[in-house]
């Protein structure tokens, strides 16, 4: 019988570390279970935290037997966890901001509740941050089903940074809005083969924007706006990761992160109702924060 699970006390959780998990969840007992087991395999990094926000139409998914056992598994190795539902539904966006408010963390990482990471991901995202000084760095997602659909013409967006990420203006209709397009299937991870990196050796590389698993500077977050839109947005939206990235792309640069170790479990969208891109709305708005 799985006893009840300590739920953690908000008050104790929000303290400063090196780095806090935020898991966005909704519907997806199964799937969170996967990518908590993904978490509590990392090494390398001994000092984080994982926050789960779980927005169920029934019972939240980290109460499920299998999710509770990945909980307790953290917690075993000695990391805090936090859960907590957010209800009512107010959209995507607000639902980052209310994750990003439980944490005080030097680094943040926006996971998203469909994706596994292999063991030393955390790990290489938090040396690439440190070394390189920019707002984010992230593992764009492989899917596995398509590891056998190479696509050539998209490998030509892979560009390396040749020294630490500066600020961009990353605008749709440019050609560094195209370089999302070495992210769909499993783009990268072709890429990353013909690359033949020796172990342990990583590259950053230029993005317009990553889903699934993206690493923040808390501080630089914050300063260029964190998930704050929310508010002028409808309920039923999309695109609040690209929104917030573009922002911190202006004002301290970001980069994609090769290997990847994030790998999409590839289940169907629980976000069924888009019927705005939140970064359309972001970024037409003249008080968008501009660099210093």
């Amino acid at each position: 019988m799985n006893r009840p699970l300590d739920l953690g006390a908000p008050e104790e959780f929000r303290r400063p570390r090196q780095l806090d998990v935020l898991i966005p969840t909704r519907n997806r007992p199964a799937e969170l279970a996967v990518t908590l087991s993904g978490l509590a395999a990392q090494e390398g990094v001994p000092d984080f935290g994982v926050v789960v926000s779980d927005q169920s139409d029934g019972d939240p998914a980290y109460a499920h037997p299998a999710a509770a056992t990945m909980v307790r598994a953290l917690r075993h190795r000695g990391h805090p966890v936090l859960l907590s539902r957010r209800l009512p539904r107010r959209g995507l966006a607000e639902h980052r901001a209310y994750l990003l408010d439980r944490s005080v963390a030097r680094y943040v990482l926006c996971l998203d509740d469909d994706v596994w990471l292999e063991p030393g991901t955390v790990s290489r995202l938090v040396t690439a941050i440190r070394e390189l000084g920019c707002g984010f760095v992230g593992n764009a997602v492989h899917g596995l089903s398509y590891a056998d659909d190479v696509r050539p013409e998209t490998h030509g967006h892979y560009e390396e940074w040749p020294g630490p990420p500066v600020p961009e203006r990353v605008r749709p209709g440019t050609p560094e809005w195209e370089r999302a397009a070495i992210h769909p299937a499993a783009n990268l991870l072709h890429v990353t083969e013909k690359l033949r990196l020796p172990a342990g050796a990583w590259r950053a590389y230029k993005v317009s924007w990553i889903g699934g698993c993206v690493l923040y500077d808390r501080a630089k977050l914050l300063d260029s706006g964190g998930f704050e839109f929310w508010c002028r947005l409808p309920d039923r939206h999309q695109g609040e990761d690209v929104a917030a990235q573009l922002a911190v792309l202006e004002r301290h640069g970001g980069a994609g992160v090769l290997p990847s170790g994030a790998y999409h479990l590839e289940s169907p969208t629980t976000v069924t109702e888009r019927d705005v891109e939140a970064w359309e709305v972001v970024v037409a708005e003249p008080d968008t924060p501009q660099p210093a």
